[in-house]
């Protein structure tokens, strides 16, 4: 099958490009949002193809995934063909809503458009109106039980965290500073972190942090912090969004919406090197249970195809494969 489809997130581009199809991603001199191409970050494999933005109109696809407002509003129009225009959609909602967390009317208001949100939690605060919609869970490779902890010290993966603030926890980020001994890394960190490591090297530079801190307030379930439990890291986060219903605090890691008691399980981990190692392998075996990326890129390619043939019949494990 042939997606076509934008550059937008370049981890999840590289997790979905794990499936039996073909992604078509536009490129453009100015390399505007969605128009960088393969870039030099991720390994794509030869299923990632890229086309220059005025040639298109000339090529055939099988299903246009949008997956930002721009896309659907304006670039869609700019850059596909009438023809094109009329082919199956998908949008793929990644965050939840920003304006009002309960009371925010989605942009895709459509039956004849599936809307796939990667959490449950987002599913759950999007008003959605009339357009069908489901959830495809984050799904990412499996590099082994690499974690060591022998550094003592947290590690936190976001980029440009100071200029986002709040809603990514910069301040509790701060506070968490003052008294534990974590790292910040990630693209614009600037002072305050160690700076961006690519994602093909993060895996064996993170693995060493005796823990993985989110302090992130609203947000989806951010890949990195799948990335950290399929290692076997002990995350640390708040109690927010869909990572509460990821970590059963005590047991596979530590949520609360209270700083202080993080700060003090921090401690331990930290002082435990043993209780840490236990803790991250119990989240292992969470994500190798939940974040397997065979479910996520199968769950993808039939999606694909139950858009582009309507008629095609789909079968109950097919149906709790998607979390319907």
């Amino acid at each position: 099958m042939k997606i076509f489809t934008w550059h937008i997130h370049g981890s999840y581009l590289f997790y979905l490009s794990q499936g039996n199809y073909e992604i078509y991603i536009p490129t453009s001199a100015e390399k505007a949002e969605g128009y960088y191409g393969r870039g030099e970050t991720f390994p794509f494999g030869p299923n990632v193809i890229e086309i220059p933005h005025d040639e298109v109109k000339n090529r055939e696809f099988d299903c246009i995934l949008f997956q930002t407002n721009q896309n659907y509003l304006a670039d869609q129009y700019e850059i596909l063909s009438e023809e094109q225009r009329a082919l199956p959609k998908i949008y793929l909602e990644h965050d939840p809503p920003r304006q009002h967390p309960t009371d925010t009317r989605h942009l895709i208001n459509n039956p004849d458009i599936t809307l796939v949100h990667v959490t449950h939690f987002n599913r759950l605060m999007w008003d959605c109106g009339d357009t069908p919609t489901m959830v495809i869970e984050h799904g990412v490779t499996d590099h082994g039980a690499i974690y060591s902890g022998e550094l003592a010290k947290g590690i936190v993966v976001i980029n440009n965290l100071p200029s986002r603030g709040r809603l990514l926890g910069f301040d509790v980020f701060k506070t968490v500073k003052e008294k534990i001994a974590v790292d910040l890394v990630g693209m614009g960190t600037g002072e305050w972190g160690l700076g961006e490591v690519l994602h093909p090297q993060l895996p064996a530079f993170q693995s060493k942090y005796r823990f993985f801190f989110n302090p992130i307030r609203y947000t989806s379930l951010g890949l990195a912090i799948c990335e950290a439990m399929m290692m076997g890291i002990p995350v640390v986060g708040l109690a927010t969004t869909e990572l509460s219903a990821v970590i059963d605090n005590g047991v596979n890691g530590y949520i609360h919406t209270d700083v202080d008691y993080l700060i003090e399980k921090m401690q331990q981990l930290l002082h435990d090197p043993g209780m840490a190692a236990e803790i991250g392998a119990r989240g292992r075996e969470t994500a190798i249970a939940r974040f397997n990326i065979n479910r996520f890129a199968t769950g993808w390619k039939q999606l694909f195809e139950k858009v582009s043939n309507p008629l095609r019949l789909i079968d109950t494990e097919t149906k709790l494969m998607y979390h319907e």
